[in-house]
């Protein structure tokens, strides 16, 4: 199933999930790179995305609303972007935990960011997937092959060394880029590779 280019002309609308994963840090940058875009930004965090989110980064939940046009409570399966009525340009999970990864993979839709997810991929748009674990049993695997061949994209936040880092946020900033690029958006993170 081919996803729709990104460069598709709707509603300028991005969805945005942060779950329960270790690497909230992704998710903040993303949105600190995307307020700078003027996207309209829908943000649906898990429970245990917020508890990431707090611990790993200090941010406060007001910091955090400032960051998104819209916050949906991750309960609440009648929000807008439930529906495939609602245009998006697609969807970044950034952490995407095994849980969510594993929901999504087989169309569970048990709380608000895995059916956004779902609708997502169902629309035919954009779904890049910021997988978070280390290591990879089969199941992990299996289900990355089948959010694969539904159409997601998998982009685990592997730290690109021949960048030369200087810094974690450096490395942060690379894996955030990435995601970005998949969706054509500008990003200003990190420059494309012209060679040695």
């Amino acid at each position: 199933m081919k996803p729709q280019p990104p460069e598709r002309a709707c509603a300028r609308r991005l969805i945005v999930g942060i779950s329960g994963s270790s690497g909230a840090t992704y998710g903040l940058r993303l949105l600190q790179a995307l307020k700078k875009t003027g996207l309209q930004v829908h943000l649906v965090i898990t429970p245990a995305g917020w508890l990431n989110l707090r611990h790993e980064t200090g941010v406060t939940d007001t910091q955090a609303l400032q960051l998104a046009h819209t916050l949906h409570a991750s309960t609440n399966l009648a929000a807008s972007i439930a529906s495939g009525s609602f245009q998006t340009m697609g969807m970044i999970v950034a952490p995407c935990s095994m849980r969510t990864l594993a929901a999504i993979a087989h169309g569970l839709g048990d709380n608000l960011l895995t059916r956004a997810a779902d609708v997502t991929l169902k629309e035919r748009r954009r779904l890049v997937l910021m997988t978070r674990e280390s290591p990879l049993s089969l199941i992990h695997l299996r289900n990355m092959t089948a959010a694969t061949e539904a159409g997601a994209i998998i982009c685990p936040p592997i730290p690109a060394l021949y960048q030369r880092p200087a810094s974690i946020d450096e490395m942060v900033d690379h894996s955030v880029a990435r995601a970005l690029d998949l969706l054509g958006l500008p990003q200003g993170l990190a420059g494309e590779w012209e060679g040695f």
